[in-house]
């Protein structure tokens, strides 16, 4: 029995969560997307899924064709079968081989897909594809593999890391005592909150003003104070040297110092666009209050994720510098995605309520 337009769209729409789903299993941080694939017999049936499990590793499409039957040849059989992808097979060589290629050699009879692939350099599966005799059906379930991958798409429409900036503060906005003292603010169970953030990001930036003052690890460590299986890389914005003997020197994932970039030491966006050459998408801001302050200013912060304490402190220690806005009107206004009670404590995570719109870049002035 044949199937029908409508069964076919619900098809590819289950396929498609499921890809979703597997996608959600890869890791977020690395440079490269979070992308899951299934292949569809002609029942409908899944017979193979896959996802891409961190860059270097196969990409999900063959992943998934890893699963199948092979040929005397020794190719995956997947010869009449439809792949569905979250995001436009990739057309290039890079660490591995183009999947359009991989799917083509495979037998694959149509391809669906949620997005086209939006870099210079691998999108194109879509065409080589088509040339190849594969039909392709593309945007299913676009909306939602759109908002899956917003903040990877936005670091690559953008060509700079997306942003988290951090702070911990008391209800009042204070982020130290009038003695500096700031340890701890919070409770535990915002720390170890921290950490995990800190997991899920490809960098940590923070000035030297608090390298110095702080000595801080800025590693990401579980309950037992054990180091997390990913560590993002930390990045100290300044011109003054790190000690020798600082504790990041001795950080897992290594060290970068934008006062080793020639002309780019407190150039915000001059760092950033290098970070993105690097393969950083994804960069969380742990300060001080000038380098926070500096981005905010800039545009240049995409997210925020505040830990309030319940607590009083009162003085001029706090969280968030001057933004150079000097009337209500001009207020950056923020729309909330979340608020949890962990412990004592609040956090609230939110972004622009509108699309910032970067002003030159503040230089960040760290004492």
């Amino acid at each position: 029995m044949s199937t029908t337009t409508a069964e076919a769209t619900a098809q590819y729409e289950r396929a498609t969560r499921r890809a979703l789903e597997l996608a959600a299993q890869g890791p977020v941080t690395g440079g490269n997307p979070q992308v899951g694939c299934v292949l569809l017999n002609a029942a409908g049936e899944i017979v193979a899924e896959g996802w891409h499990h961190g860059a270097g590793a196969p990409h999900a499409e063959v992943d998934a064709l890893s699963k199948l039957p092979v040929t005397a040849d020794g190719r995956p059989d997947a010869a009449g079968l439809t792949a569905v992808v979250t995001l436009e097979p990739c057309n290039h060589t890079g660490r591995t081989g183009p999947c359009s290629v991989a799917l083509l050699n495979a037998g694959v009879a149509r391809v669906v897909f949620a997005l086209p692939d939006p870099g210079a350099a691998s999108g194109g599966g879509a065409e080589r594809l088509r040339a190849g005799g594969v039909e392709v059906v593309e945007g299913v379930l676009a909306e939602e593999a759109q908002t899956f991958l917003h903040r990877w798409l936005t670091a690559v429409a953008r060509n700079r890391p997306w942003v988290t900036v951090k702070w911990a503060s008391t209800l009042d906005g204070r982020a130290a005592a009038s003695d500096g003292t700031s340890q701890w603010i919070t409770g535990t169970a915002s720390r170890q909150r921290v950490h995990e953030e800190r997991a899920a990001s490809d960098a940590i930036l923070v000035g030297t003003g608090t390298v110095l003052a702080d000595d801080p690890s800025l590693t990401a460590r579980g309950d037992g104070g054990e180091l997390m299986p990913h560590q993002p890389i930390p990045v100290v914005v300044g011109e003054r040297e790190i000690p020798a003997d600082a504790v990041l020197r001795r950080h897992p994932a290594g060290l970068i110092e934008t006062r080793n970039l020639v002309g780019h030491s407190r150039d915000l966006a001059a760092i950033l666009s290098d970070l993105d050459t690097r393969g950083i998408r994804r960069v969380y801001v742990e300060g001080g209050s000038t380098l926070v302050s500096a981005l905010v200013a800039a545009g240049f912060a995409d997210e925020f994720s505040i830990y309030l304490a319940p607590a009083l402190l009162g003085g001029d220690k706090l969280a968030l510098g001057d933004l150079g806005i000097t009337t209500i009107g001009e207020a950056l206004r923020l729309r909330l995605t979340a608020v949890e009670q962990l412990g004592d404590d609040l956090h609230v995570t939110a972004v622009p309520a509108a699309p910032p719109h970067p002003a030159p870049p503040a230089p960040a002035k760290e004492n």
